[in-house]
């Protein structure tokens, strides 16, 4: 049964990241808020994609001077899912 998790992203442009998926299947993102192009590129990549293998991939990615950026928002949003899906 698919369910939704949303997260609100910290230290970068976008304001919320809703996170679909199904055990620990990422079964689709939508990101409000922003660079549009790029987050629904990276969330078609990320669909089907195992929760461990997205945060591997996108953890610790840096956009320009920050100490983050939207993929690894979305690596801390799946580190959120599962600690909420473990309680």
């Amino acid at each position: 049964m698919e369910k939704e998790f949303h997260y609100t992203p910290k230290g970068v442009c976008s304001r919320e990241m809703i996170i679909r998926y199904e055990g620990d299947c990422i079964q689709g993102l939508e990101v409000i808020g922003g660079c549009n192009g790029n987050l629904k590129g990276i969330g078609a990549l990320l669909k089907g994609m195992h929760f461990e293998e997205a945060i591997k991939r996108l953890e610790g990615i840096r956009c320009g001077y920050k100490n983050t950026s939207c993929p690894d928002q979305i690596a801390q949003a799946l580190k959120a899912l599962q600690e909420s899906e473990a309680k």
